[in-house]
């Protein structure tokens, strides 16, 4: 059964057309995650969302929660996450207003807890493939039938922020083969693969970062322009996925949610009981 998880980025701190809808507090042992979550119905489907930086927008992109928010999706019943993130673009066809749906990542980041795994249970995820077929393909449908303009197969570079990119940065990004860049998604996407969860990022373009020659730097004022037109774009691509994801099939044909079949490597006499314990809802099927 689809439970569909939505993560607002920047922008994107309510969800419309919640039906039962009611803002439930979860605990997690990872600490508090960004909110509380929006839990209810759209269109008869089971849905959570999630505002990443909290309502009124108060984590930094460092500072976000992640693990706790990643926990907290999955301990409430989570399958599939929908991760909506502004970012900047570097490629001339990816314009302000268009969508991009990720499948690969580049993890700039440096100051962030990047697993629930550690000292006492060690896992390693493959992350070779890092984001759902399945959520894409269902994203990309809603998206054209809403009539955005959509791209397909994009690589993320993950910076630290908050501050943006400076032109060098960002022209040796392009040169790279990156097509977007945004400061949020790692290690969410990580954390979300070692949950068992599927994962998509729609990644929102609000910008042409600092490479462009017409756009010599990130302008904020243009930026929230923008915002606020991918979010009234972006209620409507989700609003269209319960009718494309209410069959959810046993198990993921990617092996989303199978990530933990054999990545645990600490022997079980040698498990530390404690983090054992964090690690319920993320990893109870395989511990």
């Amino acid at each position: 059964m689809t439970k569909l998880g939505i993560i607002g980025g920047s922008g994107i701190y309510q969800m419309a057309g919640v039906e039962n809808a009611q803002w439930e507090t979860v605990e997690t042992p990872w600490g508090a995650p960004s909110d509380a979550i929006l839990t209810g119905q759209l269109h008869g489907t089971d849905v959570a969302f999630l505002p990443r930086h909290g309502r009124g927008h108060v984590y930094t992109p460092t500072n976000v929660p992640y693990r706790a928010n990643i926990d907290a999706l999955k301990r409430i019943g989570v399958t599939d996450i929908i991760s909506v993130s502004a970012c900047g673009s570097f490629q001339d066809h990816m314009a302000p207003g268009d969508f991009v749906l990720v499948d690969q990542f580049i993890d700039r980041t440096f100051a962030r807890e990047k697993s629930f795994f550690g000292t006492g249970c060690v896992g390693h995820v493959s992350v070779a493939h890092p984001t759902c077929g399945r959520l894409s393909d269902a994203c990309l449908q809603a998206g054209t039938d809403a009539g955005i303009t959509m791209h397909t197969c994009g690589t993320y570079l993950a910076m630290e922020g908050p501050q943006f990119s400076s032109a060098a940065e960002s022209k040796l990004y392009k040169s790279w083969g990156c097509d977007v860049i945004g400061m949020t998604n790692m290690p969410e996407a990580k954390l979300a693969r070692e949950a068992e969860i599927c994962y998509i990022t729609v990644a929102m373009v609000t910008d042409y970062d600092s490479w462009h020659p017409d756009h010599g730097a990130v302008d904020v004022s243009d930026v929230i322009r923008t915002l606020q037109g991918n979010g009234t774009k972006a209620a409507d691509l989700i609003s269209r996925l319960p009718a494309l994801l209410d069959q959810r099939p046993t198990t993921c044909p990617h092996g989303c949610d199978t990530a933990l079949e054999h990545a645990i490597m600490t022997a079980p006499d040698h498990r530390d009981i404690n983090l054992v314990a964090k690690l319920d809802a993320v990893a109870g099927r395989v511990l």
